[in-house]
């Protein structure tokens, strides 16, 4: 096997190990040791497989390693994002890339689902993945009646 140079989301950290899952293809790595990492925290660098067996990998460098937040703001979603929900039945995700760095994602829900929807948002792991993939610092989640915004933001 080879290194693996790339961004991880760790999804497991304890005090002996750690578990990364590869943001651009999904791919999980067991560390045999934690580098000091935490679960939920995003991190940039080079794994490489232990030998013998080459089951577990070491981090042999790490360039990188940050938290992005995944935050509910009290604004309304854009004018953009509440046209994007009306032109869509309940249920859909429209995903726009936005003027310089990042995405909009628009998701239609029912009336009085925006606040569950939300906080599913703002649960998964996905979310932070996601924004690590597209190399973005932060999640901000604007909600109205029957309308979700996540918004992959720059710094």
């Amino acid at each position: 096997m080879t290194a693996t140079d790339g961004t991880f989301l760790v999804t497991h950290a304890d005090e002996g190990s750690a578990t990364l899952r590869d943001v651009t293809n999904a791919q999980v790595f067991t560390l045999s040791k934690n580098p000091g990492v935490e679960a939920g925290e995003v991190v940039e660098g080079v794994l490489e497989p232990e030998p013998p067996m080459e089951v577990t990998y070491e981090v042999a460098s790490l360039r990188d390693q940050r938290t992005i937040p995944v935050e509910r703001a009290d604004l309304e979603p854009t004018t953009q994002a509440k046209e994007l929900a009306a032109d869509q039945p309940v249920g859909e995700l429209t995903t726009r890339e936005r003027a310089g760095e990042g995405e909009l994602h628009v998701l239609t829900v029912e009336e009085d689902g925006a606040d569950a929807a939300a906080a599913e948002v703002i649960e998964d792991e996905a979310t932070v993945s996601r924004a690590a993939r597209l190399g973005v610092d932060r999640v901000e989640i604007r909600t109205a009646s029957g309308v979700v915004s996540v918004r992959y933001l720059p710094d």
